[in-house]
């Protein structure tokens, strides 16, 4: 079964920064395409950011181009997302997923969350 366990989440003031790591397990990791998501209070889940198989491909949410960047390390079956300049509106429970590549392919693997908080 495949497990996908986040972690480096936690209570920051805006401005701050954070790391959240993901680690995969029970999956053919480096063939993968690794995506972050994040979940607000009241409001559907939504993509942040994701990382082709090989690190050169990377997508981000608008609203969080040039503060947020995704890393991997396919060695440690690892994926990061280093969060910078961090704003309240930010505040969410952040998700890694997996999916296979292929136009078609969903994310069918999903962590079970880490919780971010930036205060004003």
């Amino acid at each position: 079964q495949v497990q996908l366990v986040e972690s480096g989440g936690g209570l920051v003031q805006a401005g701050d920064s954070l790391r959240l790591s993901c680690a995969a397990s029970r999956v053919a990791f480096s063939t993968y395409i690794m995506g972050w998501f994040r979940q607000a209070p009241g409001k559907e889940r939504e993509f942040v950011s994701a990382i082709r198989p090989s690190g050169s491909t990377t997508d981000y949410a608008d609203s969080v181009k040039g503060r947020f960047t995704i890393s991997r390390d396919n060695a440690k079956n690892t994926v990061y997302l280093q969060m910078n300049s961090l704003k309240p509106e930010d505040t969410a429970v952040y998700y890694c997923a997996a999916r296979p590549l292929g136009a078609a392919a969903t994310y069918g693997y999903w962590g079970q969350g880490t919780q971010v908080t930036v205060s004003s």
